[in-house]
């Protein structure tokens, strides 16, 4: 008899495609990278198909694919091709597409699994960019980007990320060994921990400029 705690192979779970909004419907393995071909699931409100400016109903134009980087999956780095419909209004004639928010920010190259991924690998495995960009697939400037705006977003802009810190220790650290641009940048670590002895230190900020620069700012 099968295991009752075992359910259907399902590559759309597998994958955790399912938290984005997607749904799988094939699949290529290449010798560099696997492919994902996804659609977009339907609107559970049923707005959809239907125009935000003038409130008419829309009607299916053509479809576009969109490429997103996703959380490598094996040895292989992870691509998304996910096929976007596109609806004309039949009233006003304004042109939209499917909402893939879930999946990713506008314009973003990395789902946002792809995204997670990369910013756990950094901060709790000490990978670097080079090593991220290899899981990913995408090129450097692309990862790099995206982990600083994410991070800054989840880990610099968190009001709370300050709460029980105690004890910080200070100190320069020449990070730019050429002519050209800031030569300093000022290091706070949170030394909270250590005191305590229940943790090593934790980055708090890095700072441009010289430590009395920093202080005086």
């Amino acid at each position: 008899m099968p295991d009752a705690t075992f359910g259907c192979p399902d590559l759309t779970t597998f994958c955790r495609l399912d938290e984005l909004g997607l749904v799988v419907v094939g699949q290529r393995l290449e010798p560099d990278r696997a492919v994902l071909a996804c659609r977009v699931l339907e609107a559970d409100d049923g707005t959809e198909g239907w125009c935000r400016r003038c409130g008419c109903a829309g009607r299916p134009r053509d479809t576009v694919t969109r490429e997103l980087a996703h959380e490598p999956l094996g040895r292989r780095p992870t691509t998304l091709l996910v096929t976007i419909r596109r609806y004309r209004c039949t009233g006003c004639g304004h042109v939209w597409r499917q909402d893939t928010s879930r999946a990713a920010e506008p314009w973003a190259r990395l789902s946002r699994r792809g995204l997670a991924w990369a910013l756990e690998a950094i901060v709790c495995q000490h990978l670097s960019i080079a090593r991220v960009t290899q899981g990913l697939g995408v090129a450097w400037n692309t990862a790099n980007d995206a982990v600083l705006a994410e991070g800054r977003r989840v880990l610099i802009n968190d009001p709370g990320r300050l709460n029980g810190v105690k004890v910080i220790g200070v100190d320069e650290h020449v990070w730019r060994h050429t002519r050209r641009g800031d030569k300093y940048v000022t290091v706070i670590i949170d030394l909270t921990p250590v005191r305590a002895g229940t943790h090593p230190a934790r980055l708090l900020d890095i700072i441009p400029g010289r430590s009395k620069a920093a202080f005086k700012a």
